[in-house]
């Protein structure tokens, strides 16, 4: 009768010890995983590409107000002053804009 209650002391032991070692290697896994992910993450960073987007959308209001101005009707000669204008307009903008913040007078 002492031996059974001395092997299973034993086992029980040896059970508990193996589900402690079994929590602390999932902590050390998912800790490992942590470090491989930020790992990855300052080799090769996630790209953004929010700037890539805006740029297609500003190309895509262009054309579409290109074929507009084209496909208007009136004269040559009032179509290419309205470009040129808008054109000018634009760049104007653009100049102002960069002045602005940049501190600098491209005019």
């Amino acid at each position: 009768m002492k031996w059974n209650k001395l092997v299973k002391s034993i086992l029980k032991t040896a059970v508990y010890i193996m589900d402690q070692t079994a929590e602390r290697v999932d902590r050390v896994s998912d800790r490992a995983v942590e470090m491989a992910d930020d790992a990855r993450d300052m080799v090769a960073p996630r790209e953004d590409h929010t700037l890539r987007n805006i740029i297609s959308f500003a190309a895509g209001v262009g054309v579409g107000v290109g074929a507009g101005l084209l496909l208007a009707p009136s004269s040559g000669e009032e179509l290419r002053g309205s470009i040129s204008g808008k054109v000018q307009d634009i760049g104007n903008r653009v100049k102002g804009r960069v002045s602005y913040a940049t501190g600098t007078d491209l005019g």
